[in-house]
């Protein structure tokens, strides 16, 4: 059962086939496995927004907010808990940078877009992957979220 979540969905550049049942669908499911018990923050709701963007846009945003000049996969805003425990976030997809990367990795554009969703969800709730320790346990956290939606371990 998902847990209670709301999610706005934007749309910066035409993705038909990325429409708002699938994101949703994926978020659900990273939120789900996410938070878990015995994970604390289980039952906690959490409102995030997704945003589908060009090239332009995204390395705009990787630009103001990461000093790097290119347009990345998925940038993640982290807004941790409210007062009453709302965990909130905002996710960016860069959908260009995600169809490049599927071709060039021979992945099917739907299973990326799943993984990076993914990542970006967990990235929200706080996960990251700076130390070795934390890439480990984001990683396999990653893989089997997505397992259970049928879509191979995207590190292999």
């Amino acid at each position: 059962m998902y847990p209670d979540f709301s999610l706005s969905i934007q749309y910066a550049v035409d993705a038909p086939q990325l429409p708002r049942w699938r994101l949703r669908r994926w978020v659900g499911r990273a939120l789900e496995q996410a938070l878990a018990a015995p994970d604390p923050r289980a039952g906690q709701p959490v409102a995030l927004a997704l945003r589908l963007v060009d090239a332009e846009e995204g390395r705009s945003l990787n630009a103001a907010w990461r000093q790097r000049d290119y347009a990345t996969n998925v940038l993640t805003f982290e807004y941790g808990a409210d007062p009453s425990g709302l965990i909130s976030g905002d996710i960016v997809l860069c959908l260009p940078v995600l169809e490049r990367e599927a071709a060039e990795q021979g992945k099917p554009l739907l299973h990326h877009a799943a993984h990076l969703t993914t990542h970006g969800v967990l990235h929200a709730l706080g996960y990251d992957h700076i130390e070795a320790d934390e890439a480990e346990r984001m990683e396999a956290l990653e893989t089997a979220i997505l397992a259970a939606q049928g879509i191979p371990d995207p590190y292999r």
